[in-house]
């Protein structure tokens, strides 16, 4: 298949599938967002990969979450259709869940919103020491469609969450949201590495005990806590808030621009 949004290579026993859109920051589109999960299911047939590396295009971001002025250019939704639409967003974060190889993020720059549910997803991640983080969708009120976070930093999700507050590079180690930093300049040669090395493991091996790790998370009860995180996100986002009506009302009439600068004034004088 031919891909307009992503890039697919391979090297040795790993695929690296690449978000290619660097002039939206690698934002989420529904064609990228389809493109990935047959990417991440291809790489999953394939005999001959037993890893697979996501990472962004371009030096400012792995992606900034879900195309949101790709969503304010379609008309406004019923709840049933933000239902649908939620699902897909849903399903493309689980692709890397569900596949049963390792899926490593590799992380340059900014790594915020839906981007970094789809990077929580992963099973490692790993990022440049200039990376950011944010659950920044909060802080216009729009819904988390996969409430992983609380599974990978704990109690410490609560704070990230509900300020919508960016972290850097050092902050995310010290959470435990990312497994190591390496400089910008090495970040894809240090994880190469690490994944060549992963790649020389039995493949079974590897299927096997991403199965067995993915199983703990279901006793606990991660599927249904995941499939109501999807539904509380559905009423939230067909809920018209003072703040969300007021974000989106600028960015249909006045631009996405004009909308981020309402947002991030409304937070200014509390940073």
């Amino acid at each position: 298949m031919g891909y307009k949004t992503i890039a697919y290579e391979t090297e040795d026993r790993v695929a690296i599938i690449t978000f290619n859109r660097p002039e939206r920051l690698n934002a989420f589109s529904l064609e990228l967002r389809d493109e990935v999960a047959h990417a991440v299911a291809s790489a999953d047939r394939d005999e001959e990969i037993r890893v697979v590396v996501i990472t962004g295009a371009g030096e400012r971001a792995f992606s900034a979450g879900y195309d949101i002025k790709q969503s304010a250019e379609a008309p406004r939704k019923t709840v049933a259709q933000w239902r649908d639409r939620l699902a897909g967003d849903y399903d493309f974060t689980f692709s890397v869940w569900n596949c049963s190889k390792p899926v490593i993020a590799m992380i340059n720059g900014y790594c915020l919103a839906g981007a970094l549910e789809f990077a929580q997803m992963c099973d490692i991640r790993y990022c440049s020491d200039d990376a950011t983080f944010g659950v920044v969708e909060t802080r216009f009120s729009s819904g988390v469609v996969t409430m992983i976070m609380p599974w990978i930093v704990g109690a410490r999700a609560r704070e990230l969450v509900y300020t919508g507050d960016k972290i850097d590079a050092a902050e995310a180690l010290r959470l435990g949201l990312v497994n190591k930093v390496f400089p910008k300049k090495s970040l894809r040669q240090e994880t190469m590495k690490i994944a060549n090395r992963m790649s020389r493991v039995a493949l079974a091996c590897l299927q096997w005990n991403k199965r067995s790790i993915n199983n703990t998370y279901d006793a606990q009860g991660f599927q249904a806590a995941m499939r109501y995180g999807l539904e509380a996100c559905t009423i939230l986002d067909a809920t018209e808030t003072p703040e969300y009506q007021a974000f989106d009302d600028l960015r249909r009439k006045k631009g996405l621009n004009e909308a981020m600068k309402w947002r991030d004034d409304q937070f200014r004088q509390f940073e």
